[in-house]
């Protein structure tokens, strides 16, 4: 059986749980924020011959904004993620969404969930990883930017992307997870690799924030990863919010719970705020 991702908006469990699946086509409800004030476009990182194209977004005045490595769900850098890295820019930060399935060829273009993950599930830990550090390196020499103050949020894959981001790349000042399963693995040269096995290499400030009836992941693997992390660091928080499920913040789709997402979003910024900021 071939799902559509239509199809999978009606799939509350199994095999695909924990992943943002993509509404189609988006509904009305979907945030959309303009570019007044802001600077906001397409852009390359080359990385060898190699060009990863990212979505910036940056006050299109002043200096000294730091910097908020923005990582999508498997669908890539679609317009919702767009929309929120333009929030950020808003918020006084410039923002970088790097697209990190171009080298399979992409996803946008692909119709059904099987598809999809066939590449996300396959690409190699140390590329996603060295892709996302290439994005921040360029970041880094961007017009207003401040090099030294460096955050990661992600959403689903992106949220557990954020775990493995915060325990490996030096850069990270402070991170925020957006309902990202700390059991998810990442295909490493040595085996698969979990926010479980990374846990103790988080030093920085982490936020990690989860809807209470979501099944991936399940409340219970939220706190005993956070409880993980904080045995090696103290500043760690984790938010559950009561009847919300898996992409509350997706507004885009159905699971949007437009109460947790504000609540979530302040917090996210607020967060970023105290330690990249401050």
């Amino acid at each position: 059986m071939t799902l559509t991702r239509r199809a999978m908006l009606q799939v509350g469990g199994g095999t695909f749980a924990g992943y943002c699946l993509a509404a189609d086509p988006v509904l009305a409800q979907a945030i959309k924020t303009d570019t007044t004030g802001i600077v906001a476009g397409e852009a390359e990182v080359k990385i060898g011959d190699y060009g990863m194209p990212v979505y910036e977004a940056r006050p299109a005045s002043g200096s000294g904004y730091p910097i908020v490595l923005v990582i999508s769900e498997i669908f890539g850098v679609h317009e919702y993620i767009r929309d929120s890295t333009r929030r950020f820019a808003k918020a006084g930060y410039y923002a970088i969404a790097p697209e990190l399935f171009k080298r399979e060829g992409g996803v946008a273009q692909l119709t059904n969930i099987q598809d999809i993950l066939k590449i996300v599930l396959a690409q190699p830990r140390p590329q996603t990883l060295g892709d996302l550090k290439a994005a921040v390196d360029w970041a880094k020499t961007r017009p207003g930017v401040r090099a030294d103050r460096v955050g990661v949020t992600g959403w689903c894959w992106g949220g557990s992307t954020t775990i493995q981001v915060a325990a490996t790349n030096p850069d990270m000042k402070a991170a925020v997870a957006w309902y990202g399963p700390p059991a998810r693995p990442y295909q490493g040269p040595s085996g698969p690799v979990s926010g479980f096995d990374v846990a103790k290499d988080i030093k920085i400030p982490f936020l990690f924030l989860l809807g209470s009836t979501d099944t991936n992941p399940q409340v219970a693997d939220g706190r005993k990863f956070a409880e993980m992390v904080k045995q090696v660091n103290r500043n760690v928080e984790i938010v559950v919010y009561d009847g919300a499920g898996h992409g509350f913040h997706a507004d885009y789709r159905p699971s949007y719970n437009p109460v947790a997402a504000a609540d979530a979003w302040k917090r996210c910024v607020d967060w970023f705020n105290e330690y990249l900021k401050g």
